[in-house]
């Protein structure tokens, strides 16, 4: 049931940063795929005898991680950035918080078509493509001289940042047979799970050292470095499909919309899930305006949260097995509301204080954590013709409604009321919505079942 095993190309995950000893720790893993980059980049340049399977070339597994990461590594470590970063540009919260929006928009679009695109001419050159833009929109955000230039950058950073998330998981799925590639993939999810929580320290460490421009400065660089790498390293995982044509993806996408249980299984997953990017554009003003916290302990408390993600998703792995996909997805949604309602509860009552609204933000994110790959899994399981393309509108669908979030919250002039109304009114629909799709799956049922 592992969300990623699951995905196709189209669905992305955690990002990180390597530590102080990442040097090693790449020189270690790098060992251990020794001699997969002397192999061929094209499988045809192999003589093969008859019936003989295509060899494909491994991509060092080190290299995968780095570039799925980028995607989300460059709006997670920008978070602690956003009260500096609205100062020096002279705009409101507000303002800045659209810098996150426009960010997730960039990673909801490339969810639709980097998969089709990827097999249509093949991972490497879009991946590299991907990277290239990337790092372009690193060096113009480096030097924007206003927010309106600073939002267009970091949308274009996303939707190359993108190409990482949506590729990086399926080139391991496209070398390796289904038990290997769940080893792989779960090494690969080991080494990016740390990024949402290290990502906002090594931001707010930079803004207190540097200055808020230092972070995209580094963003470009790390956009340089895969991108050599990339063209050094990475060799041609996929096989190229002549015969795709943009009106099958449409159709198969059409196909999926209107389908009640994909819709309502889509949409609870999103709410349930990226609701918190309202909550994460609107935290550095709650922590450092409002509680009058350092601008280093906004990714300490961030870190938190994602524990309380790791955490849920180690839960609901063990609980399905006992309680099955759909108890655990309610049980685990009703958590994630009841966590939204006592941070709303807290902030109302004007007693607010890291210590009270922790714990129940930790419950939220430990909801979202359980709920998230029981979601996904009924969503991408509806049509199992289409799953490639059902990954990629779930994914699309997760960063569209995180980047609904981030307006809303930055609409009111108190954004830890803002968030919290966020957090209850996302939870509440993903509610409705997973109503809406047990409703069709049970209609559906008892339908096949007349008919037999």
């Amino acid at each position: 049931m592992r969300q990623d095993a699951a995905a196709g190309t189209g669905k992305g995950g955690p990002a990180g940063v390597t530590g102080a000893g990442g040097g090693d720790m790449l020189r270690g893993m790098a060992s251990l795929t020794k001699g997969t980059e002397n192999r061929p980049a094209s499988p045809s340049a192999v003589p093969l005898e008859p019936g003989e399977a295509i060899p494909r070339p491994h991509p060092p597994l080190w290299l995968l991680a780095l570039v799925t990461f980028s995607g989300t590594l460059a709006m997670h470590i920008f978070v602690p950035a956003l009260p500096s970063a609205a100062r020096s540009l002279g705009v409101g919260a507000g303002a800045m918080q659209g810098a996150i929006t426009f960010y997730l928009i960039g990673l909801a679009c490339g969810q639709l078509f980097y998969g089709p695109l990827a097999d249509r001419f093949g991972r490497r050159p879009v991946l590299i493509s991907g990277l290239m833009l990337y790092t372009f929109a690193g060096f113009v955000a480096l030097f924007a001289p206003g927010i309106g230039s600073l939002s267009v950058a970091r949308f274009f950073q996303a939707l190359g940042g993108c190409a990482g998330l949506a590729l990086g998981r399926a080139m391991v799925r496209d070398t390796a047979e289904p038990q290997a590639a769940a080893s792989r993939l779960a090494l690969l999810n080991l080494m990016v799970s740390a990024g949402p929580g290290l990502a906002p320290a090594l931001g707010g460490a930079l803004v207190a050292l540097f200055d808020w421009r230092a972070i995209f400065g580094l963003l470009a660089a790390v956009g340089l470095g895969l991108l050599l790498l990339c063209w050094r390293r990475l060799p041609e995982t996929g096989q190229m499909r002549t015969g795709i044509r943009a009106g099958h993806v449409m159709r198969d996408y059409l196909r999926l919309l209107r389908s009640p249980a994909f819709l309502g299984f889509t949409l609870g997953g999103a709410c349930t899930t990226t609701s918190m990017y309202g909550f994460i554009s609107a935290s550095p003003f709650i922590f450092v305006n409002e509680l009058h916290r350092p601008v280093q302990e906004v990714g300490l408390y961030l870190a938190v949260m994602v524990l309380g993600l790791s955490a849920g998703s180690l839960v609901a792995s063990r609980l399905v097995r006992r309680s099955g996909i759909d108890r655990v997805m309610i049980g685990a949604s009703l958590a994630g509301l009841l966590g939204a309602c006592l941070f709303l509860g807290v902030v109302l009552s004007g007693h607010m204080s890291v210590a009270l609204i922790m714990p129940p933000l930790v419950l939220f994110t430990f909801g979202s954590g359980m709920a998230s790959p029981m979601a996904l899994t009924r969503a991408i399981s509806v049509n199992p013709a289409v799953i490639g393309s059902a990954a990629g509108l779930y994914g699309c669908a997760q960063m569209g409604w995180g980047a609904l979030c981030s307006a809303l919250v930055a609409i009111g002039g108190d954004p830890a009321v803002g968030a919290g109304l966020v957090l209850v009114g996302g939870c509440a629909i993903g509610q409705m919505g997973f109503w809406i799709a047990g409703r069709s799956r049970r209609a559906t049922a008892s339908r096949d079942a007349d008919a037999r």
